[in-house]
């Protein structure tokens, strides 16, 4: 991490994103995803407000990125454990830690309210430094194809035992079967 990367992170202020916020955190994903529509699926998610952990990072009074946490469920299992995902980040702020720093807090958020586990479908490169490991006991809704095995990945914020067995009980807006196929 190079000097200007800790001063941006020195500078990045991370809170829930507002009402007021939609406007900029569509055109962050148009931005950081431009051959994928995320925008129906964020847009759907934001609205499920009770469930929903919507961070954002702002740096210099601009959005730079943006996380969704949403609470689920493990079939036979009452502990709490969310879902993280999508996480965007703009071009211009990217590999700055700008992600990994929404990430952070937003797992911390996370633990401080009880949740024990968090998954996430994505690159097992980015999530690993972040303490994600392989995920083999809970599976997620929809079959994976073989390649994307080690990208469903997920991370114990408690020493809580995690569940060992079961399927990931999602909310309506992730139950697009397109949302877990390449």
């Amino acid at each position: 991490m190079t000097v200007a990367d800790e001063d941006v992170l020195e500078r990045i202020e991370i809170r829930e994103s507002l009402p007021n916020d939609i406007a900029s955190i569509e055109k962050l994903y148009q931005d950081a995803f431009p051959d994928e529509d995320l925008l129906l699926l964020v847009r759907k998610l934001l609205q499920e407000t009770p469930i929903v952990l919507s961070l954002v990072g702002i740096v210099d009074t601009s959005l730079a990125g943006h996380a969704i946490f949403t609470t689920c469920g493990v079939a036979g299992n009452t502990d709490k454990v969310a879902l993280l995902g999508p996480l965007a980040v703009t071009t211009a702020w990217q590999r700055r830690g700008i992600g990994s720093a929404i990430v952070r807090a937003g797992l911390q958020r996370l633990e401080n309210t009880g949740v024990i586990q968090v998954y996430v479908l994505g690159d097992p490169a980015y999530y690993g430094r972040l303490g994600f490991v392989p995920e083999v006991g809970v599976t997620p809704p929809y079959p994976l194809p073989e390649e994307w095995r080690g990208a469903w990945q997920s991370i114990n914020l408690r020493s809580a035992e995690p569940p060992s067995r079961g399927e990931l009980s999602v909310p309506r807006p992730w139950l697009q079967s397109a949302l877990w196929a390449p």
